[in-house]
């Protein structure tokens, strides 16, 4: 199962907290609590929002610790989104700089301050040059690429970010989709060779401007939108060694702003607690995105690139194993099958699903499944694909151990949402738990934009 389930079962036996408890604060039956525990089924982005605040009440170290390692893999080190568990400083204003994404609507905020926080790194927190716009925002459309256009996840309906990415004709390679361009350097290259100039112009109209506006809140209050910027303009650069908010734009003139000058006190301090800064930022927008993409599943996984896909050695054994003993045909293109050379189709996309459980897999031609991409099949294939599973589950009965069938089935069960192990080799039941499945998934994910009624034609 997912990374919650580990996360939560680590954390409760480290504060020697009950599933009882947890329970109890949640308001749910304890044995919803114990199939999480023991990654029988992972709870949604929402419910590990639930999750951390009711373990906040029980123990707030625990649900520091809870947040991150759920989240740990894409921020290293991570701690709740709030005032309190961002480092304190006596050269900064550790206080205003956690408001800065108070009623927040849109992706602009959380992608400039996450893309600011990459190029501050990758400069090794050097700040002798100031940051253009363009770098900036180059840096924001890589970071949105993988979940918006991978992914496919919403973020707004006009939101200018997505409408900008769907516009654009980068050239993406292979490291980009197998998640080996580790420092977006080749996605960076590929997008900042398009015309950009509009969404350049777009994001630096407003962005720059109102992410520092929470250090001078008083002093802009109730100012006409329109000279807004200006003034923050003014106040960033005459009280830039007073106030200290964390850069002051180039010039004194808003026309002519093309660049941020950082304040030294500021990366010194994201040097220090750069990890735990990200890890809060990254939090706020794992928030926003769930928020938006509500129904979606593992949006915890599809905010940024994963850093690898996992292996299917165990799955592939699996189904070699039933290779063994039952001849097994191609669903798509009808041809027999061998145990070598077999390649593992996920029948929901995985950039869709972003899990690997045995449910949503089935044996192919590496050829097969290449094609395939991340394309939904034909409801054509539907029937095939379930006696393929129904065909499979009896013969894995039949030549493993049960101990070992059961925790190969296991994720069908919680998944399909059948009431029993017998269920599974029903071939009825099967077939109606997989439709109430995937039905609403299919729904769901060609509104997302994954392409429909794929069918693999013979070469």
């Amino acid at each position: 199962m997912g990374k919650a389930g580990q996360a939560l079962r680590q954390v409760l036996e480290s504060y020697k907290i009950s599933q009882s408890a947890l329970a109890t604060g949640l308001g749910v039956e304890r044995p919803i609590v114990f199939r999480w525990f023991h990654e029988r089924t992972d709870p949604t982005a929402q419910t590990v929002s639930e999750i951390v605040q009711a373990l906040h009440k029980i123990n707030p170290s625990a649900a520091k610790d809870f947040v991150q390692a759920y989240l740990g893999d894409l921020t290293q080190t991570l701690h709740k989104a709030s005032a309190q568990e961002l480092p304190p400083s006596d050269l900064v204003n550790v206080s205003v700089l956690s408001q800065i994404f108070d009623n927040t609507t849109n992706s602009y905020k959380y992608l400039f301050f996450l893309s600011l926080l990459d190029i501050i790194k990758r400069r090794q927190f050097d700040i002798l040059s100031p940051i253009s716009f363009k770098e900036i925002t180059v840096e924001m459309l890589a970071n949105a690429w993988y979940p918006h256009n991978y992914f496919k996840l919403a973020f707004g309906t006009q939101d200018q970010i997505a409408n900008k990415l769907n516009s654009l004709n980068p050239e993406i390679t292979e490291p980009i989709l197998k998640f080996r361009d580790t420092d977006k350097k080749l996605l960076r290259k590929s997008i900042q060779s398009q015309n950009l100039d509009d969404i350049i112009a777009f994001i630096s109209r407003y962005v720059p401007f109102r992410l520092i506006r929470p250090f001078f809140a008083q002093k802009t209050k109730g100012l006409l939108d329109a000279k807004v910027n200006q003034a923050l303009i003014e106040l960033a650069n005459h009280e830039f060694e007073v106030t200290k908010p964390i850069y002051h734009l180039d010039s004194e003139y808003l026309k002519d702003c093309k660049s941020i000058v950082l304040h030294q006190d500021w990366v010194e301090y994201i040097a220090e607690n750069y990890p735990i800064v990200r890890g809060w930022v990254s939090w706020e927008w794992l928030q926003y995105m769930q928020e938006r993409n509500p129904n979606i599943p593992n949006v915890a996984n599809k905010i940024f690139m994963p850093q690898q896909r996992g292996s299917l050695s165990k799955q592939t054994k699996y189904w070699q194993i039933i290779l063994e003993n039952q001849e097994i045909k191609c669903i798509y293109s009808k041809l027999q099958l061998s145990k070598q050379g077999i390649s593992l189709d996920h029948y929901l996309p995985w950039s869709f699903v972003a899990h690997d459980q045995l449910w949503n897999l089935i044996p192919t031609f590496p050829e097969v499944n290449s094609a395939k991409s991340n394309n939904i099949p034909s409801n054509e294939y539907f029937d095939d694909f379930v006696r393929l599973q129904h065909l499979g589950l009896n013969v894995s009965y039949q030549k493993l151990p049960v101990s070992k069938w059961y925790k190969y089935v296991d994720s069908y069960i919680n998944e399909l949402k059948l009431n029993n192990v017998q269920d599974l080799l029903d071939l009825q039941k099967l077939r109606s738990s997989y439709e109430a499945t995937l039905k609403p998934l299919v729904s769901l994910a060609t509104i997302q934009g994954f392409m429909p009624g794929w069918f693999y034609k013979l070469a």
